[in-house]
């Protein structure tokens, strides 16, 4: 039997350093500093730390910060953050070369913002990113791999 990595709570958390992707690197490996878990943000903290790391080229971190947010948020924004977390976890995919993956969450999670399309809480441009995602999307399908661009959040 293995022995996993446990938090103060006992939960499993996987400690080896990561990637800019996410992905994991050898213990004792110089990886990328991860996104503390649990934080509660503003909407505009939220968007603005996960704006930085895909501008850093770091959509996996990204995805953390926005998973943050729906797991702390009660009410109708809950599935406005699980679906932009799908977003930048379907770009973590397309990065890695994981088409089948990315086109998947990309799809996923337009979906899941299409019901915040008539009225975009936060300045966030779900238009935008439903076209950003789709089209990524499609590009996933087609190609062995894609070359994808981090997406603008906000109008």
């Amino acid at each position: 039997m293995s022995r996993r990595d446990r938090d103060t709570e006992g939960r499993a958390r996987n400690a080896r350093p990561r990637d800019g992707l996410g992905r994991p690197l050898p213990y004792g490996a110089d990886g990328v500093e991860r996104q503390p878990e649990g934080i509660a943000r503003t909407p505009a903290q939220t968007l603005a730390e996960a704006q930085q790391l895909l501008d850093d080229g770091k959509p996996f971190h990204a995805h953390e910060v926005f998973e943050d947010a729906w797991k702390t948020t009660d009410g109708p924004d809950r599935e406005l953050w699980r679906g932009m977390a799908q977003l930048a976890v379907g770009l973590t995919h397309a990065a890695r070369g994981n088409t089948a993956g990315a086109a998947s969450l990309l799809e996923r999670g337009a979906a899941n913002i299409e019901p915040f399309r008539r009225e975009p809480p936060h300045g966030i441009d779900v238009a935008g990113l439903q076209e950003w995602a789709l089209t990524l999307a499609e590009e996933a399908k087609r190609r062995v791999r894609v070359s994808p661009t981090s997406p603008r959040l906000t109008c």
